[in-house]
């Protein structure tokens, strides 16, 4: 039997708060975002599952968000890998801009393009099919091969650059992926085949809080 696949898109930042595009710029967690990922690794504790790696962004966000989780279920130490290749979507231009005012100065259909569409990426910045094939193939060279071997695999990371992973897990199509929001801090339990595809899924909270 081939392992586990956990993913977990980090708790509420300071940014998303404040409604801003944030992309591949760094705010810290919020007290919400902090209780959020230990709500998350006291939901992977109760699970009962015990990591072998571990995969996150270059982000802090998702860094501490992995942090949180793995003081809760009890391996700080573990073994862990950070790689800008599960950053999250970069907003090019819009990063920093309060999603009001970016609509304000491009129109709100524009804006609602750049954000909901698979293929049309905003100024300097990445569609969610540009964010998809530079995680695809670390998620392939990377990731898979670790749960194929049987190891129990934790990624930490962010909504687009896990949409990206559950799209291709999932099998749903560019309109799904679309339609798609992961809450932040709920885990998602997937033990694959050994051909990589899913013998089941798990989700170990309430994803109704998904934004």
């Amino acid at each position: 039997m081939s392992g586990t696949l956990v993913l977990v898109r980090h708790g509420q930042s300071d940014w998303n708060l404040k409604n801003l595009f944030t992309g591949w710029k760094d705010p810290e967690l919020t007290e919400l975002g902090i209780q959020e990922a230990n709500t998350g690794g006291k939901a992977l504790a109760d699970y009962g599952i015990e990591f072998d790696v571990a995969f996150t962004s270059d982000l802090k966000r998702a860094q501490d968000t992995l942090t949180i989780i793995l003081d809760n279920v009890g391996q700080p130490d573990l073994e862990t890998l950070k790689d800008q290749a599960l950053n999250e979507r970069d907003y090019g231009d819009l990063s920093g801009l309060n999603k009001d005012d970016a609509r304000a100065k491009w129109g709100e259909e524009q804006v609602h393009i750049w954000r909901r569409s698979y293929d049309v990426p905003p100024p300097g910045g990445e569609s969610l099919r540009d964010t998809g094939a530079r995680v695809w193939p670390y998620y392939l060279t990377e990731i898979l091969p670790r749960v194929l071997r049987g190891e129990k695999v934790l990624v930490a990371a962010h909504g687009n650059s896990l949409r990206s992973l559950v799209m291709v897990l999932d099998r749903l199509t560019k309109e799904q992926i679309l339609a798609l929001n992961l809450a932040t801090g709920v885990p998602m339990v997937y033990k694959l085949n050994p051909d990589s595809t899913v013998a089941s899924k798990e989700v170990l909270g309430d994803m109704s809080g998904a934004h």
